[in-house]
């Protein structure tokens, strides 16, 4: 029996547009701050090339917009291209009807340029909750069928830790939500799925989370990063406070080394193919 196929994705965002430097960083500031996000995702591109693998890129709107050479050349080189919401903004905090606008746009703006049809979302900073499960509903409104913005743990900034950890259906079937991959440590829920996590733990505990939700749980697990956690040469930002530079900047040197090896070790496909069986129950 060959390797379970996981799903590799991408959110495609700068560093000044991270929730972490929201209240530092104003949106109105973007288009002065050079950006590095074309040469970072185009490595990623090269490392993914070179692996032979295949992978989602949740792609902002506003990313997309200044580079749609960017998003051609994910199109074309047959990675899915999904929906990481137009500017931005953390879903907590928009309106129903500024939430309907920010993902109809992004998904208007993406299937545009890339030509191709956007049926999966991510929200920023993984901000669907239980105060705002109505994001589900105007997702499907907009044509999406897969959400992958609930992360199953406790966390000052997201999380529903009694999600399930499995992908399941919401707004009376019309969604299919995938949580971002964790496993049961000590009676709670251990994200594994990248980001932070992957920078802050040795490599060998993301390799060995992987492993049991494989082996353990029999599904695959998703693991996600983004551009600028490759990039150490990054600017620094003045003026966020300790915990948001912590967490933005630390051991931004070894990600790449590190995802190297993960794309050796487990096998990896799009998130549309990782849960193609769950995506053909769609109710329409």
């Amino acid at each position: 029996m060959g390797k379970m196929a996981n799903a590799m994705t991408v959110d495609v965002e700068d560093y000044f547009q991270v929730s972490a430097f929201e209240n530092t960083i104003h949106r109105d500031q973007w288009d002065s701050i050079p950006c590095r996000v074309e040469a970072n995702t185009d490595s990623i591109l090269q490392l993914f090339d070179e692996a032979g693998l295949k992978a989602t890129f949740f792609v902002l709107g506003w990313v997309a917009e200044r580079y749609p050479a960017l998003v051609r050349n994910i199109v074309d080189q047959g990675h899915e291209l999904a929906s990481h919401g137009y500017a931005h903004k953390r879903a907590l905090l928009q309106t129903r009807d500024e939430f309907y606008q920010d993902v109809g746009r992004s998904k208007q703006c993406l299937e545009d340029i890339g030509g191709v049809e956007v049926v999966g979302y991510r929200a920023p900073s993984y901000s669907i909750s239980k105060k705002n499960l109505w994001a589900h509903d105007i997702l499907a409104d907009c044509g999406y069928r897969y959400s992958s913005s609930v992360v199953p743990v406790n966390h000052d900034l997201y999380g529903i830790p009694d999600a399930s950890r499995f992908p399941y259906r919401v707004s009376e079937g019309r969604l299919l939500e995938i949580p971002i991959s964790t496993v049961p440590v000590a009676g709670r829920n251990f994200n594994c799925g990248g980001g932070g996590w992957f920078r802050l733990f040795p490599y060998g505990v993301s390799r060995w989370a992987i492993r049991q939700v494989n082996r353990a749980d029999r599904a695959p697990s998703i693991f996600y990063f983004h551009p600028w956690e490759i990039d150490p040469e990054q600017p620094r930002v003045e003026g966020a406070g300790m915990k948001s530079v912590f967490r933005h900047y630390l051991n931004l040197s070894r990600t790449m080394p590190r995802l190297q090896r993960l794309v050796r070790d487990f096998d990896w496909v799009p998130m549309k193919d990782a849960f193609s069986e769950h995506l053909k129950h769609d109710a329409l």
